[in-house]
């Protein structure tokens, strides 16, 4: 492993004081499920890291009747096994529980895969569909960013110089329900080769309201399918209907080929796995 001085920080204040004493070239530690991996294998660099383990208000993860609040530290199986989480953000709990390994799930934290910026994170299109928004904390004071405008590119953000604070999450009505799934060439251990995350409202007929599907693994980013979104708001929530949004999906995404699949095998993941996935919230959210 590549040396690199390391700093504790034990408040967020300290944490940015230190990114801003120290300049260019640091890294946050959380977890280090994401970042220990890429220093020793894959060449990272750092010229320091800056640890939060030890700031506790990263660690809180509460609900009311206003939404979900989720600190940047809380932990990937502290989500999975969340009571509230599960019957009202059940895509966020899909994500959070398919995370690596449990070993990996007892270290990984929420706010380092949103950080990581990877395509293929898992909590990636669960949070989108979820309308989160991300809390930063910097120099210039605090600031609120949309999660589908906190990605900027593979392994980019907009962060400067900046902490994750937390990640807020609207409360759903009654009447909604999300879902989310990935496809891996190995059932464990592996990242996602297509992720698709639904969220949807039924109105008192029973037609869908509102609709939000994200992609993962198939763009640069996490990105909405609008539309696939427009093709299944207004109606009933038929098989016929989350096909015609599937394949619309499946128009809206950009995979590459590498060793996890073609691009045109993805392509044809997105359109069978969205199907599936609209389904599966829209029966969550007739309870």
């Amino acid at each position: 492993m590549r040396r690199f001085d390391y700093y504790r920080a034990i408040s967020v204040d300290e944490a940015i004081a230190l990114l801003n004493e120290h300049g260019e070239g640091g890294m946050l530690l959380s977890g280090g499920t994401d970042l220990l991996v890429q220093i020793k294998e894959a060449g990272l660099a750092p010229a320091y890291v800056v640890g939060l383990s030890g700031i506790d208000e990263l660690r809180e993860l509460r609900s009311n009747g206003d939404g979900l609040h989720i600190g940047a530290g809380v932990l990937m199986h502290e989500v999975a096994s969340d009571g509230t989480v599960q019957a009202q953000y059940s895509a966020l709990c899909d994500g959070a529980g398919v995370v690596g390994s449990r070993q990996t799930r007892n270290m990984a934290t929420v706010g380092g895969n949103v950080c990581n910026a990877a395509p293929s994170a898992d909590t990636g299109p669960p949070l989108s569909v979820l309308d989160a928004t991300v809390h930063v904390a910097g120099g210039g004071g605090t600031r609120e960013v949309a999660i589908d405008d906190f990605w900027t590119g593979p392994g980019r953000t907009v962060l400067d110089s900046e902490v994750v604070t937390h990640i807020t999450v609207p409360a759903p009505p009654a009447n909604a329900g999300s879902f989310y799934e990935r496809h891996t060439p190995r059932q464990i251990m592996d990242i996602a080769a297509v992720g698709t995350a639904v969220y949807v409202e039924l109105d008192g007929d029973g037609n869908c309201s509102q609709a939000r599907i994200a992609l993962g693994a198939v763009a640069p980013t996490v990105v909405r399918a609008p539309a696939a979104e427009a093709a299944l708001s207004g109606g009933p929530i038929t098989a016929a209907r989350a096909a015609e949004a599937g394949r619309a999906a499946a128009g809206e995404a950009t995979p590459i080929s590498d060793q996890r699949g073609s691009a045109e095998f993805r392509t044809h993941l997105v359109e069978v796995m969205t199907t599936r996935s609209i389904l599966h919230a829209a029966e969550r959210a007739q309870g």
